[in-house]
């Protein structure tokens, strides 16, 4: 984690998040948005981000995000330098091919550390992302924060997600047999 140390002022989220709290208070690639130097903005998809990222890796990150604990989320900040690595049709390719093979396809259940293999798996493929320089991204990171309005961001949940919330709420509340 060394060289991520301001990035520890940041709290990974999840969802899409209209704008930063002064947390942080994003998803992953809401925050690689900031670090990488372009205009913050909801990500609500992978195909919003700039081209320069990966979208196979991107939303493989967005799911790792979603899906994992509040604990577990925070250890993708590493990653959120890396994620500007686009790279040829067939290398985005194979990178989602990496992926669907090295995960089942109930991505909602699986052990988070099998998902940062995955993920360390294909950023491996291809190009690297280039290096940001870290005084450079902490002072993005923390020029996000300084405008930030509240304390910590408010998600932005359109209708259909908070409908779906609230029956993953009555889902997990229900004893199995």
């Amino acid at each position: 984690m060394e060289g991520f140390d301001h990035l520890l002022n940041w709290k990974l989220k999840t969802g899409s998040h209209p704008f930063p709290g002064k947390d942080g208070g994003t998803c992953i690639n809401e925050a690689a948005l900031v670090a990488a130097g372009f205009e913050y903005k909801p990500i609500r998809a992978a195909e919003e981000m700039p081209d320069c990222f990966s979208r196979p890796i991107c939303r493989f990150a967005m799911l790792l995000n979603d899906h994992a604990c509040d604990d577990d989320r925070q250890r993708l900040l590493p990653y959120v330098t890396r994620l500007a690595c686009a790279d040829s049709p067939e290398v985005e390719k194979a990178r989602a091919a990496y992926i669907n093979r090295n995960m089942r396809r109930d991505y909602t259940r699986f052990p988070f550390d099998k998902g940062l293999e995955v993920l360390e798996g294909a950023l491996a493929i291809g190009r690297q992302a280039d290096p940001f320089p870290t005084d450079q991204v902490k002072s993005r990171m923390e020029a996000a924060q300084s405008t930030a309005t509240s304390p910590t961001s408010v998600p932005d949940t359109p209708l259909f997600a908070k409908i779906k919330s609230w029956f993953q709420t009555k889902t997990e509340a229900e004893p199995t047999s």
